[in-house]
């Protein structure tokens, strides 16, 4: 089922729902049934997989010269939507990305999912890869999630790379994106980036799902925003949980997101992790109080593989 079909059977009520990481190459995928069978408590009409792409290491030889060798060491987003809705029964949300990616090996990817019977796609830009001081795409891929965009919206409509296939099935996905109520780093402001978010909705893109925040009225504001610009599809607010101290400067810097004052307060009178994590979970779970009182679609809840701390904010919320 897509993601816009569980939210109006929900009939205003906030569902709530999770994104995951694939487990490091080589560990068993039971780690993440593990931490997922605990939430499955609160009926999650869906659940996110993130993707990670390749990046490139280079080896010194012997005899001097370098050999370039890939990694990833989050590989399985595909089979892990497959194994999720197999063992669950919940439908699946992978996310797709333009790095690392030609546009017929995202048609390729395309085709699996719909093989799969995933509905739902999350359409990205995806991050830079390590060596690279800004994203660069692949020399016949997408620059920004809008292309891609682009490329899923005609899939659905019956349109691929070559036009000279006959008897073609359209694909038929539930398109989500990103938005970013701080705004996205690389926009010279909110009102620039929220023009780009307004061609995505325009394009194609069936709902929205926020970078994760912690102030409630930067969402308020955000929400308020798209709609007067003419975005209508339904904002999911993207929450994430402090667990230790030095969260509180690095989710800052790695997401471009700002701290409430009270929030970094709290932070700097704890004693240890168990203390921030405690501080962490009860920020949310007010957080989430308020933006459920406000009638925010969904909850979508950032685990980063970890799923104990969102199980007690869960637990308060459902």
């Amino acid at each position: 089922m897509k993601v816009t079909d569980h939210i109006k059977r929900a009939n205003g009520k906030a569902l709530f729902s999770i994104e995951i990481l694939p487990p490091l190459k080589g560990e068993n995928i039971k780690s993440l049934f593990d931490n997922l069978d605990p939430l499955m408590e609160f009926k999650p009409p869906f659940i996110d997989v993130t993707y990670h792409r390749e990046e490139y290491v280079y080896k010194k030889l012997e005899n001097g010269l370098l050999d370039k060798r890939s990694t990833r060491k989050r590989p399985g987003t595909v089979g892990i939507c497959a194994a999720i809705q197999n063992r669950y029964k919940v439908d699946t949300v992978p996310h797709i990305i333009c790095g690392g990616f030609s546009k017929e090996e995202t048609e390729n990817a395309l085709i699996d999912l719909q093989f799969l019977g995933i509905d739902n796609v999350l359409a990205l830009q995806g991050d830079a890869i390590k060596s690279e001081a800004r994203f660069i795409p692949e020399p016949d891929g997408h620059r920004y999630a809008s292309e891609l965009l682009d490329q899923i919206v005609k899939m659905n409509k019956g349109i691929f790379i070559d036009d000279e296939l006959e008897n073609v099935t359209p694909t038929n996905f539930c398109v989500g994106v990103a938005g970013y109520p701080e705004k996205h780093f690389s926009a010279p402001n909110l009102k620039t980036d929220l023009k780009y978010l307004k061609h995505k909705v325009d394009i194609g893109a069936e709902y929205i799902v926020t970078q994760m925040f912690f102030d409630n009225k930067k969402y308020f504001d955000f929400v308020e925003k798209c709609r007067e610009t003419g975005i209508m599809v339904p904002i999911i607010p993207g929450l994430k949980p402090i667990t230790t101290k030095s969260q509180a400067t690095i989710l800052p810097t790695i997401f471009h997101i700002d701290l409430p004052e009270d929030l970094g307060d709290a932070l700097d009178k704890c004693k240890d992790n168990a203390d921030a994590r405690k501080v962490g979970i009860e920020w949310i779970v007010n957080q989430s109080k308020e933006l459920m009182k406000f009638g925010v679609p969904t909850l979508h809840f950032y685990s980063m593989g970890k799923s104990d701390p969102i199980y007690k904010i869960a637990k308060e919320l459902f």
